[in-house]
């Protein structure tokens, strides 16, 4: 019998499905290529200002990337113009796992450790993403696929960044698979007020933006096709406010230098909609690692005339509070 599921046309289910069989599973090896342009793209696309031109200039002298760009160069890998998203999504055949429909599926966290600095451009370099399945789990009739990508220098065997996500696939489990793990402890505030805030205002144009670093899900863009799946209209890509939220994170306690980014984490809550006030808080929870501060963090967007809700929760980053900041010259 076949690792992989087949679909049964009269009952419209998957046969042959066993999440158990996914655990541990290598994808497709992806070759992926960037340059300064794309860079700078992705600082201006996610908040950067004016007194961050080390972000915004390559020609400043501190010239450097936002740590979290690789997020998005599994959906560039070496393309240098838009793509056909849904025809591109997908993480390939995977064992005892009925494919995603990305009609359907949408992210439900994410995280980034930096291993080492990330270059301003592939030039030299012979860039691949490693991609593996954790596992996958079935949870309230959804399928959800936890996973982990590795970026490293293929001439040097260098790992730039480790990333892993989590794929929320809306009523697509329901095959009796496991749960997954238990969840460890969230940490707690040593305060009921931040330690910092940013604010961020998002405006019509923000998705538009955002979705030329390789983002380009229709659902950005297209306000009906936003509405077929329940929305009011196009929506902020979840990772276009969790780049914003990290970059906060660094120019509010990280002294917007990019050295002082270890890692960063969050979970998406709800959506984010053009135009709404995104405003990420930050408590310092006592805990540190060498120099390494350990932040908890929340999000909360406010559409015009509406309440405030939270779009990003369960947030925990590793930023060197203390550590040195960018010459602005």
């Amino acid at each position: 019998m076949s690792d992989y599921p087949t679909f049964n046309r009269q009952t419209k289910r998957w046969e042959n499905v066993d999440f158990n069989k996914a655990a541990g599973h290598k994808g497709k090896v992806l070759k992926t290529s960037y340059n300064k342009k794309d860079v700078l793209l992705f600082a201006n696309a996610t908040g950067a200002q004016k007194d961050e031109l080390h972000l915004l200039y390559e020609l400043h002298p501190n010239f450097a990337t936002l740590p979290t760009f690789p997020c998005n160069l599994a959906f560039k890998k070496t393309h240098q113009d838009v793509i056909d998203f849904i025809k591109e999504s997908g993480a390939g055949p995977i064992p005892g796992v009925p494919p995603f429909d990305p009609q359907r599926t949408v992210d439900g966290e994410r995280s980034i450790e930096i291993v080492n600095t990330i270059p301003t451009s592939s030039e030299g370099l012979d860039l691949e993403i490693h991609p593996e399945i954790v596992g996958v789990y079935d949870k309230g009739g959804n399928m959800i696929m936890e996973s982990k990508q590795t970026l490293l220098d293929a001439k040097t065997g260098t790992v730039y960044a480790r990333l892993t996500g989590m794929g929320f696939g809306m009523k697509q489990g329901g095959y009796g698979g496991p749960r997954g793990p238990a969840e460890p402890p969230y940490p707690k505030p040593l305060q009921a007020q931040p330690d910092a805030i940013h604010r961020y205002q998002t405006t019509p144009e923000t998705a538009l933006l955002y979705r030329l670093c390789g983002d380009y899900n229709p659902m950005h863009a297209d306000d009906g096709f936003g509405q077929r799946a329940g929305f009011k209209q196009h929506i902020l890509q979840g990772l276009g406010t969790w780049n914003i939220a990290a970059h906060g994170l660094l120019r509010e306690l990280g002294k917007a230098n990019p050295e002082n980014f270890v890692r960063f984490k969050a979970r998406f809550k709800a959506v984010v909609y053009p135009g709404d006030l995104l405003e990420t808080r930050m408590w310092k929870t006592g805990k540190r690692e060498g120099d390494v501060d350990e932040i908890i963090f929340e999000t909360v967007a406010t559409s015009p005339g509406e309440k405030p809700r939270v779009v990003l929760t369960k947030g925990l980053a590793g930023i060197r509070t203390g550590g040195r900041g960018v010459s602005k010259l």
